[in-house]
């Protein structure tokens, strides 16, 4: 299927559907509140949006027009399901990389694996590229594209094209002082690293306190 040029806010709606679903399998599909959330979310997001329900209610609306999302009823609100791949005929791989480039926009094959690891876990990094250049060289529309690879940058950044072909801004490059350091792990792959670790913590700080509203709603002590 062919799709019309996604706006930023449903590529973040879609992307947030396909990491929930991994990350958070127990509360998947969302509720309006959780995605809505989701999108707003200050860690693993680039760029950190402040959308409101409305807006993300009208995208929602806008993907079910496309079969991307799906509604489903359960208890006292509607959940909402992603059906990307099904959709757009891509395996579970090739959508766990396409959430990532969606929520935290161009990453190089290394970033990707790092970024990835939650929803899926690669091999190695040629298998990460093997799946990227499938998607580039789809006969029916690429999906991703690899970028040219800017000034001072060991490797090259790949983008998503279900917004149409990306504006590249040039982030100014920061040049390492440590040139002696061991050089298994980029710059960026760091940098991702670290990302996932407040991702972590920030789940991790939702977790404990849904445990403990339920705890108070059931009067049972925390232990």
């Amino acid at each position: 299927m062919t799709l019309p040029v996604l706006s930023l806010l449903e590529t973040r709606v879609l992307g947030v559907l396909i990491e929930k679903q991994h990350t958070v399998p127990d509360t998947y599909p969302l509720t309006l509140l959780a995605l809505t959330a989701g999108c707003n979310q200050k860690s693993s997001r680039d760029p950190v949006l402040d959308a409101t329900d409305a807006e993300v209610q009208a995208t929602v609306d806008n993907l079910k027009r496309l079969s991307l999302v799906i509604e489903t009823s359960g208890g006292r609100a509607m959940r909402y399901a992603h059906n990307f791949g099904r959709v757009l005929n891509v395996p579970p791989q090739s959508a766990a990389l396409l959430a990532v480039l969606m929520l935290r926009g161009p990453q190089t094959v290394g970033e990707l694996r790092i970024n990835s690891e939650r929803l899926h876990r690669f091999a190695d990094i040629s298998s990460v590229d093997a799946f990227l250049r499938e998607l580039a060289e789809r006969p029916e529309s690429a999906l991703v594209v690899e970028l040219a690879r800017q000034a001072g940058s060991r490797e090259p950044r790949w983008a998503h094209l279900l917004s149409g072909p990306p504006a590249i801004v040039e982030k100014a490059h920061v040049a390492s002082t440590a040139s002696s350091a061991p050089q298994s792990a980029s710059l960026g792959e760091i940098e991702a690293l670290r990302a996932n670790v407040a991702a972590l913590t920030s789940e991790l700080a939702m977790v404990k306190a849904t445990v403990a509203r339920l705890c108070k709603e059931l009067g049972i002590a925390e232990s």
